[in-house]
């Protein structure tokens, strides 16, 4: 499997600059100079930051930090310390006050209920404060949470456009170590910090590294999922991963439009 790890490293000098490149362009297109930016204080904000501040320049993007009661210490500072890196301006909204309401009124609401109502909160500050600083909202989220569907409607999915959507977790990894992106930032477990010990792949039950490698030789390679089981993956493994991207299409496109043509 070492082969199929090496098929997915990236040339960072030049994904870096087709990235910048294409934040922009896309500005420019829209109109807009400024860029608003949902700061977790995780490896995909902080590279999604990174890449935006160099394009833009750090006069020209606010970054968000809108912790939960139950958010760790740890990522409000690791967001602190991106902020500080770059020059940023910022901003920090705490969400409890906004989500308790909700959760009380529904006491049956579980974690993942709870998680969707935190992200989709987040999302309505961020867009408050994109029409406040007149900026665009940027993704954050890569292309392994796309495909698996780990990610929330009109939650941390929504945004102006994503420069890092492309980008597998593992590629994620490589071009943030390239940008200079902290050390304790790109090596911490994954997490969205929805409860405390929450962890990205504790949820899947498996790892990026692996889920990559699988969802790469399926999309890009277009293998069938017969050769991923002889590349040495799990039968069981494969037929979960694409049962998670399949019943998760809905998610990566815009809702369905019946068109009735003239009357």
């Amino acid at each position: 499997m070492q082969d199929i790890a090496e098929r997915l490293l990236i040339d960072t000098d030049r994904v870096r600059e087709l990235i910048v490149d294409f934040i922009g362009r896309e500005m420019a297109e829209a109109g807009f100079q400024r860029a608003v930016i949902g700061l977790s204080g995780g490896i995909d904000s902080a590279t999604a930051c990174f890449l935006t501040t160099e394009a833009l320049g750090a006069e020209n993007v606010l970054a968000l930090r809108m912790p939960y009661r139950t958010s760790s210490p740890d990522t409000l500072a690791d967001a602190q310390t991106v902020i500080d890196i770059l020059g940023i301006s910022s901003e920090t909204v705490d969400i409890t006050a906004m989500v308790e309401p909700l959760s009380k009124r529904f006491p049956d609401m579980d974690a993942v209920r709870r998680g969707n109502v935190m992200a989709r909160m987040r999302m309505i500050v961020l867009y408050d404060q994109s029409a406040a600083w007149n900026g665009l909202v940027i993704g954050t989220g890569n292309r392994t949470e796309a495909l698996l569907g780990y990610t929330t409607l009109y939650g941390d999915s929504a945004c102006a456009f994503n420069p890092v959507g492309d980008l597998y977790k593992t590629q994620l990894r490589q071009l943030a170590a390239a940008l200079g992106v902290p050390r304790q930032i790109i090596e911490k477990p994954p997490s969205a910090d929805l409860w405390p010990g929450q962890t990205d792949e504790g949820d899947l039950g498996f790892t990026y590294a692996a889920v990559d490698q699988v969802l790469y030789l399926l999309f890009d390679e277009g293998a069938s999922p017969n050769h991923v089981v002889a590349a040495g993956f799990e039968r069981s493994f494969v037929e979960r991963v694409l049962g998670l991207v399949w019943c998760n299409e809905f998610k990566r496109r815009l809702p369905p439009v019946a068109q009735i043509g003239s009357p």
